[in-house]
């Protein structure tokens, strides 16, 4: 079975530089801001080898968009944006509906996710596993995802939880002091 043609088009926000790529289904990754074009678009191309460098089709424009507003630190809603998560576990899959359903400015934590999936509190591991291994940060919003008692927890992400709280913070969530387990993305 042949896969889809990847395209990926990388973009200046405030935060940085990021990456979109996308499939005829819908978008299929996203990168979180780095300081260059450069770094960016090579951690889209590690994750995904065979993508071209694509103009953007309106879906995926008005995305951009959205991260751009995002990272201005106006309300975004990535809700509507379809997304390709063909390949996933179908019990990320309902992790990341329900993860989706966060709005700005709100939080849960992984075993609130895990509660509300109908899975008993050793689900929260799997939450957190779902949650390191999304492929569309921010449109899948699992930074609002927290630790037990509403610590910052991990980030997969460049930058670590020092990104993450950046990212609540712009919601206008604050979050107790973390210290840095990664150099941080500056923005």
């Amino acid at each position: 079975m042949a896969h889809p043609t990847h395209h990926y088009h990388v973009f200046a926000t405030e935060g940085g530089y990021c990456a979109i790529a996308w499939n005829d289904v819908g978008v299929t990754r996203f990168q979180l801001p780095t300081k260059s074009a450069d770094s960016t678009e090579r951690l889209m191309l590690r994750r995904l080898p065979d993508a071209e460098r694509g103009n953007p089709t309106a879906e995926v424009a008005e995305a951009i968009a959205a991260v751009k507003r995002y990272f201005a630190g106006e309300e975004t809603d990535f809700s509507a944006i379809t997304l390709d998560l063909d390949g996933q576990d179908d019990f990320f899959k309902q992790i990341y509906a329900a993860a989706r359903r966060i709005g700005w400015g709100h939080t849960t934590t992984y075993g609130a996710l895990a509660k509300e999936l109908g899975a008993g509190p050793e689900a929260a591991r799997d939450v957190g596993q779902a949650m390191a291994k999304n492929p569309v940060a921010l449109i899948i919003p699992c930074h609002r995802v927290l630790a037990a008692g509403g610590k910052i927890g991990g980030f997969s992400a460049p930058g670590g939880s020092v990104s993450k709280a950046r990212m609540l913070v712009l919601e206008g969530v604050h979050v107790g002091s973390q210290e840095p387990v990664q150099q941080s993305l500056g923005f």
